[in-house]
């Protein structure tokens, strides 16, 4: 299935790079258009209804993240491209967005395109309501985070996230009702944006939602609501402590 592109940059040696590579590692991809200025961009958009919007966040006179709010009637699906703004990115990743970070490498992009080959059968308009409502300098008690799934996108409730395991490459949400549902994104990424929600890492399998601690076992564990144990490892001890008594 050949995916038509539209490349958003005003970087010109960024537009010709990603172009580039595109061409040559990626031959489902066929780039139908590009620009360097944002309104021109929403336009060439309207025009030729593309499957996918490589976009740059940081552009003069209109940043990336204001010009999604403006594809009103749009199924393209986005892909930021950055230099890594940390809020900006959160909001991002929140929104189940996907993101390449600048200088793009033909591994990551080429993993990006598979991703949007995986979830074609989603759509990009609920994400794209979801970043309108996740602002890059306050988070609210009922914040929500999409999931991408072969089926489409997950919405849930960030305060009704109890622990999150790592299972491989996959991950499982355990919920304050004792539901949960297993999803292909790694645990790194959900600890990077859920840092600013009182989640903490205990041990390289567990994320846990420091609201849902019940108990503090001095050999080295917590006990969640919900009466599940789960160990601390030795070098997180000392900084979840100190998290506990602060």
């Amino acid at each position: 299935m050949e995916l038509r592109a539209i490349l958003v940059d005003d970087e010109l040696s960024s537009l010709q790079n990603l172009t580039q590579k595109i061409a040559k590692f990626c031959p489902n991809v066929s780039v139908v258009a590009s620009s360097r200025d944002p309104e021109e961009a929403l336009e060439l958009i309207r025009q030729h209804q593309p499957d996918v919007v490589f976009l740059d966040i940081e552009m003069p006179g209109m940043t990336g993240l204001r010009m999604v709010e403006k594809l009103e009637g749009s199924n393209a699906e986005i892909i930021f491209t950055t230099a890594y703004d940390h809020y900006a990115v959160d909001a991002i990743r929140i929104s189940a967005f996907d993101y390449l970070t600048k200088p793009i490498g033909i591994t990551d992009l080429q993993n990006a395109v598979n991703r949007l080959e995986a979830s074609r059968k989603g759509t990009g308009k609920e994400k794209i309501e979801l970043l309108k409502h996740s602002p890059e300098d306050s988070f609210r008690s009922n914040d929500k985070i999409a999931v991408s799934g072969n089926e489409g996108i997950d919405f849930f409730e960030i305060r009704n996230i109890a622990r999150i395991e790592s299972s491989g490459n996959y991950c499982i949400l355990h919920f304050n009702d004792s539901k949960s549902i297993t999803v292909t994104r790694l645990l790194k990424d959900f600890e990077e944006m859920l840092l600013p929600y009182r989640f903490f890492r205990i041990h390289h399998s567990h994320l846990i939602n420091l609201d849902y601690i019940k108990r503090y076992v001095r050999s080295g564990q917590v006990v969640m609501q919900n009466d599940d144990v789960i160990d601390v490892s030795r070098r997180k001890k000392d900084e979840f402590l100190k998290l506990l008594s602060g």
